[in-house]
């Protein structure tokens, strides 16, 4: 049996922070190498393809003996930076927990689909079909490793081992994020006939903006999403303090639902702005979508979350259909006619100062995928 434990320990021992999100970042090109040498000593056929210049999308192959589905499991190596940690790459075993930067986002879930694949490649031989371990980069910031995954790959259908406690989530919010700048005039701070406040103006689109997140929040749930919702991320303007500022900048994040249009964020903001400027022909103020992802949702009588949730149910677990509020690179794939699903260990502290993963559930996650793979991969492709 794959020991998936000191697998797991290696990678969060790596430094794979997402040099876009800290520049200077470490990056994934160390953990990949490690993975690659992972998936080859276990003998999948591996294929190394680089995204961005250092940072590389790895790939291990494993056929089966006779023809069948193409199952997919896909996961990410980059990490949210360590700013506030204490030994962030130093894995830690207590009660039953692993802590470290990336434990349960995903190094978890990238070491539970690694184990599997080495238990079919091994002692639990792949009777049909073809399983494809994907582990890609930049999913932290702007996913453009699954964005260059399915141009080369595809499959009946995939996992996303995303931390899920082991649920099946058959679905994700997707996100816009959008940048506003209000635009005033510099004066002495003593003139204010001849200054116009870019900061001032900037606290009318937030109230706005507070406004349109009650309201988002007071519309009928999605049953598996909840909610949408904004928020302001950063703002910036001004330089002395004596000097009225002529520019303000916000960066805002917008959760959006399945069933929402593209371009519904800049447009609601774009709407807020025109508002504004026809109560005060002075505002001057514009907004430019930054980055969108759409969210997802798979219908739960599809074959693979069915499938999925019998696998489960045989090893006495609850056979749960949930949804997630964050995104992941699912959407990508299903866009790229990849019917996915989320499904990976439990643990706490998401992208915070104390990260884990419980190392049981860790093991859990790579017996499930191991059933899986023998039994959506036996089918003929549809």
């Amino acid at each position: 049996m794959h020991n998936t434990q000191l697998f797991l320990k290696d990678l969060v021992a790596i430094d794979s922070v997402n040099p876009t999100l800290v520049p200077g970042a470490a990056g994934e090109l160390a953990i990949g190498e490690c993975i690659a040498a992972e998936m080859r000593s276990v003998g999948l056929d591996v294929e190394v393809t680089e995204v961005l210049p250092g940072r590389r999308n790895v790939v291990g192959v494993l056929t089966g003996r006779e023809p069948g589905r193409t199952l997919m499991l896909c996961g990410h190596m980059d990490t949210v930076g360590v700013s506030g940690m204490t030994a962030p790459f130093v894995p830690t075993e207590r009660d039953g927990r692993l802590y470290g930067r990336g434990a349960q986002d995903m190094k978890g879930g990238v070491a539970a689909m690694v184990g599997a694949a080495a238990t079919l490649a091994g002692e639990t031989a792949l009777s049909a079909g073809r399983v494809i371990v994907a582990v890609v980069v930049d999913e932290e910031h702007a996913s453009v490793g699954a964005d260059a995954l399915v141009q080369d790959w595809q499959a009946d259908g995939a996992v996303v081992a995303e931390p899920t406690d082991l649920t099946v989530a058959t679905g994700h919010k997707g996100f816009a994020w959008v940048r506003v700048e209000t635009r005033g005039r510099a004066a002495h701070g003593s003139r204010p006939r001849e200054g116009r406040d870019a900061i001032l103006r900037m606290g009318r689109v937030l109230n706005r903006l507070e406004h349109l997140d009650h309201e988002l929040q007071a519309r009928l749930p999605h049953p598996l999403l909840g909610s949408a919702s904004l928020h302001a991320s950063t703002v910036d303007g001004g330089g002395e303090l004596s000097i009225y500022p002529d520019r303000c900048v916000l960066n805002l994040e917008r959760r959006t639902l399945v069933g929402e249009a593209d371009g519904v964020a800049l447009a609601e903001v774009d709407h807020i702005l025109q508002q504004l400027r026809l109560e005060d022909a002075e505002f001057d103020a514009v907004a430019r979508l930054v980055l969108e992802r759409p969210a997802y949702e798979v219908t739960a009588d599809h074959p693979l979350p069915r499938a999925l949730l019998a696998i489960i149910g045989e090893t006495g677990r609850p056979q749960t259909i949930s949804g997630m509020s964050f995104w992941t690179d699912a959407a990508i794939l299903a866009r790229a006619g990849i019917p996915s699903v989320l499904f990976g260990p439990s643990g706490q502290g998401l992208h915070s100062h104390q990260e884990y993963v419980e190392l049981e559930t860790v093991l859990a996650c790579r017996d499930v995928l191991v059933k899986l793979a023998q039994t959506f991969c036996r089918a003929e492709p549809a």
